[in-house]
């Protein structure tokens, strides 16, 4: 088994907040996150599959393709856009770095299975010091 990572990058706005609290309760639990104008991020997404070398290729899978997809499927929607309003597989939902990872793994899943590859791993970096790990585990 072989594992490849693919690094990318994307720009975006977004806001901590939970529609069921009030603004105070908000700014409470997440601080200057909460700021209703918003604020930004620098994201670098890192995404890894897994697959068996192509006897004919050489290769588990052509990364033109891998690279392709996660262009099409995520940063093409997230890159320079508000996450809150403007991307359709976050829409009602608090827009965590937490929430964004599960979101992504959800869209990469099923294409990258059609490419005989098996999506393993998501790191999603938010600033130096912060980022999350998804391995596609839900209890």
């Amino acid at each position: 088994m072989v594992y490849l990572t693919r690094r990318e990058r994307f720009s975006s706005a977004h806001r901590l907040f939970n529609p069921d609290l009030t603004d105070a309760e908000n700014d409470k639990l997440y601080g200057k996150c909460a700021n209703s104008n918003w604020h930004g991020h620098n994201y670098e997404l890192f995404v890894t599959i897994k697959g068996e070398v192509q006897e004919g290729t050489g290769v588990v899978i052509n990364l033109k393709d891998l690279s392709r997809i996660i262009k099409e499927k995520i940063i093409d929607k997230l890159d320079h856009k508000n996450l809150n309003l403007e991307v359709d597989f976050l829409k009602e939902t608090i827009v965590s770095t937490e929430n964004i990872i599960i979101a992504i793994w959800d869209e990469l899943e099923l294409e990258i299975n059609k490419i005989n590859a098996k999506l393993h791993h998501i790191k999603l970096v938010e600033t130096e010091n912060n980022f999350a790990e998804y391995y596609g585990e839900k209890e």
